[in-house]
């Protein structure tokens, strides 16, 4: 510990860029996950509630629901989506590509170049600082030879472990950010196909009720189990027969 309190002490003027560094990047990463939360969007208790509101109010009361959602599957794919419904499923399928390409990968990247930016910077850095302290620590213990102080020389080399903290500085912040950077490439990896998912969901969706809107109701066979469950769960139990007989 006293290691440490000298280099950032005695040595702030090496710690402090790599402090600053470290700061910026854990705003960066805490952004970047709030941000992906916002994204997301529960499909599972979304697409039922979609598939009520298209059958019930069309094209335009579903859009005016997507607006109302934060994820970007509802507020720009299916928006995009629904827009080019009239033009039919080949236009619905480009209107969404362009969607995903232009507007929905774009955000799913933003922030990731600055933190993996930063991460390779901070090592560069640290590294950077260890080299000109230990530059000037071997000049310092170069003249001290020179004029024959041996105890000099001693001090002067245990400022060479202390050097050292900024490249384990830099190695501080830079491997937290990049697993962080992988993870999050590998979370837009999932997400990309969530989205094509759903948007070839929306297409079958739309084309199913330019065909028939009643095809958007549940299945009958489930309504019909629905129905059996209620009806067994509303009949009274059997009355047991009397085991013995009258003689």
């Amino acid at each position: 510990m006293q290691a440490v309190s000298d280099f950032f002490l005695g040595e702030w003027y090496f710690a402090l860029p790599l402090v600053i560094m470290s700061l910026v990047a854990a705003a960066l990463v805490g952004w970047r996950i709030m941000l992906n939360l916002s994204a997301r969007t529960d499909m599972d208790e979304f697409l039922p509630v979609f598939q009520d509101t298209l059958r019930k109010r069309g094209v335009k009361g579903a859009i005016e629901m997507c607006k109302e959602e934060k994820g970007l599957i509802p507020s720009r794919l299916y928006i995009a989506g629904l827009e080019a419904a009239d033009q039919g499923a080949a236009a619905m399928r480009r209107s969404m590509a362009n969607e995903a390409e232009l507007e929905i990968t774009p955000r799913l990247h933003f922030l990731l170049p600055p933190i993996l930016a930063i991460a390779k910077i901070a090592t560069m850095v640290g590294l950077f600082f260890t080299v000109i302290s230990m530059i000037n620590t071997f000049d310092a213990i170069g003249r001290s030879a020179k004029e024959g102080g041996a105890k000099d020389i001693g001090g002067h080399s245990s400022k060479i472990g202390l050097a050292l903290f900024a490249t384990a500085l830099g190695l501080f912040t830079a491997i937290p950010l990049v697993f962080s950077h992988v993870l999050f490439k590998e979370w837009i990896g999932k997400f990309d196909i969530k989205v094509k998912t759903a948007g070839q969901k929306l297409v079958t969706l739309v084309t199913n009720y330019k065909k028939d809107p009643k095809l958007l109701d549940p299945d009958p066979r489930e309504k019909e189990k629905e129905r059996e469950k209620d009806r067994d769960r509303d009949r009274p139990p059997a009355r047991g027969r009397s085991e013995g007989r009258r003689e």
